[in-house]
């Protein structure tokens, strides 16, 4: 019921989704477009800029799906419909799983999306149909570990303050990673946080069917980093999140 509801609101409401569908494809063109150059440097993994950057915004526009979830939920708390919901005689665990498929399916929504604007600028898979699973499972994954991080603050801090916080842990954690150019090039502290920082995998993960070998190429050395990563984050945000479920029923 929760998964039908939110749906709709895309049709009821589509200024609601349509930033999360606009920033993914701004990214995109955006970086590819300024950065063009990048692929010039010697030994960079592509000769497509395009190639490089759909990943991160793939990735972008599967975590702000999640995080989308949090601001619906943010909104159910003010207006009254959440106490309606904690009433309902449901499983707690329905609360959460709503909002989960519904931050999966706006995600394939917007994947999909970034994928055909891609591929009118230019961007070409180089790993087939395999290449492109691992562009939707890394976003799908973002977009679960997003929604347990959004859940979670909007449960605790129950109005609009919790939406910025929301939004610039996403940012930091993306940008502190190998989002805009490989490790081999970076230097200084961006290089020893990008190293620890589990974004670098999942975008490996992402990244991987849109690159050159030897760095790109479906593996599973380029894959499981991404997967642990994804499973890691994304039961330690369900769990936050089923927390402050519990908090706000206190």
């Amino acid at each position: 019921m929760l998964t039908l509801r939110a749906m709709r609101g895309l049709q009821r409401v589509p200024a609601t989704f349509l930033p999360t569908l606009a920033m993914p494809i701004f990214q995109a063109v955006a970086f590819a477009g300024t950065y063009f150059a990048i692929t010039k440097i010697p030994n960079f993994p592509t000769d497509r800029s395009i190639n490089w950057f759909i990943s991160l915004s793939g990735c972008m526009g599967g975590a702000f799906s999640g995080l989308g979830l949090g601001f619906a939920a943010i909104r159910d708390i003010e207006n009254g419909f959440m106490d309606r919901l904690r009433m309902a005689p449901t499983p707690r665990a329905a609360l959460l799983l709503g909002p989960l498929l519904s931050a999966l399916a706006r995600t394939f929504i917007v994947l999909s999306t970034v994928l055909v604007v891609g591929y009118f600028f230019g961007a070409r898979p180089t790993q087939g149909l395999a290449g492109i699973a691992m562009f939707y499972l890394a976003g799908f994954g973002l977009a679960i570990v997003a929604t347990g991080w959004g859940l979670g603050i909007a449960y605790r801090f129950r109005d609009m303050r919790g939406a910025a916080l929301m939004q610039l842990t996403l940012f930091l954690v993306m940008f502190t990673s190998s989002a805009q150019a490989p490790m081999s090039m970076m230097q200084g502290w961006l290089l020893q946080v990008a190293r620890v920082n589990p974004m670098t995998n999942i975008l490996r993960l992402s990244r991987q069917g849109f690159l050159n070998p030897p760095v790109g190429g479906v593996s599973w050395e380029n894959t499981w980093g991404g997967l642990l990563a994804i499973a890691v984050l994304g039961s330690l945000t369900i769990c936050f999140a089923y927390r402050g479920l519990r908090k706000l029923e206190r």
